[in-house]
């Protein structure tokens, strides 16, 4: 059974860290912020923290709260009628909805961490690493312009990531035997 696994969480939980693990077990991985970014390049914006939450808050004001995921849609298709895809980064709720009406089958899973140790990790990551104030500023856009909150509320499983990855990748082994049992029947 394929499966369709889209990992969420707010940033610097490990979405990335799950959504590596699991195309290291074969998964096709799609990236959602991929397409902002690439918007932004095509538009020749400088890909800053502000400028990529203004772009990411238009882009979604003029197409709609699902507009990352109508991109995204023909590329999905196509990596899950070959197999086992995860999607990293899912944001919005209408995203969410637009993908389940199609995809029966997908599970949310989402990565959680306490917010000290979050913003630590966002603070100190050699890729896009954001201070204090701003990750602070992506959090709050996030949840009351990106309609981030539905998703992870409403996610199937959830693993806390406040320790070690051996915990992490323990967890996530667990929910994916749950989901391969869950299509079993």
């Amino acid at each position: 059974m394929k499966k369709l696994i889209a990992v969420v969480g707010m940033s610097g939980t490990g979405k990335s860290v799950a959504t590596t693990y699991l195309e290291d077990q074969g998964y096709k991985k799609i990236y959602f912020g991929g397409v902002i970014y690439d918007k932004m390049k095509e538009a020749g914006i400088e890909i800053t923290p502000d400028s990529q939450k203004e772009f990411r808050e238009n882009l979604r004001k003029e197409h709609g709260m699902g507009v990352v995921a109508k991109i995204l849609l023909p590329k999905i298709s196509d990596a899950y009628s070959i197999g086992d895809t995860v999607l990293d980064g899912l944001y919005s709720w209408d995203e969410y909805l637009i993908l389940k009406e199609i995809f029966k089958d997908l599970k949310l899973i989402c990565v959680c961490t306490d917010k000290k140790i979050r913003y630590n990790r966002v603070e100190s990551r050699p890729d896009r690493p954001f201070n204090h104030e701003d990750i602070v500023k992506r959090d709050v856009a996030e949840i009351e312009n990106s309609a981030k909150g539905g998703p992870i509320a409403f996610a199937d499983y959830y693993i806390l990531n406040n320790g070690d990855l051996n915990s992490f990748y323990k967890r996530l082994e667990e929910i994916l035997k749950d989901i391969e049992q869950e299509g079993e029947k």
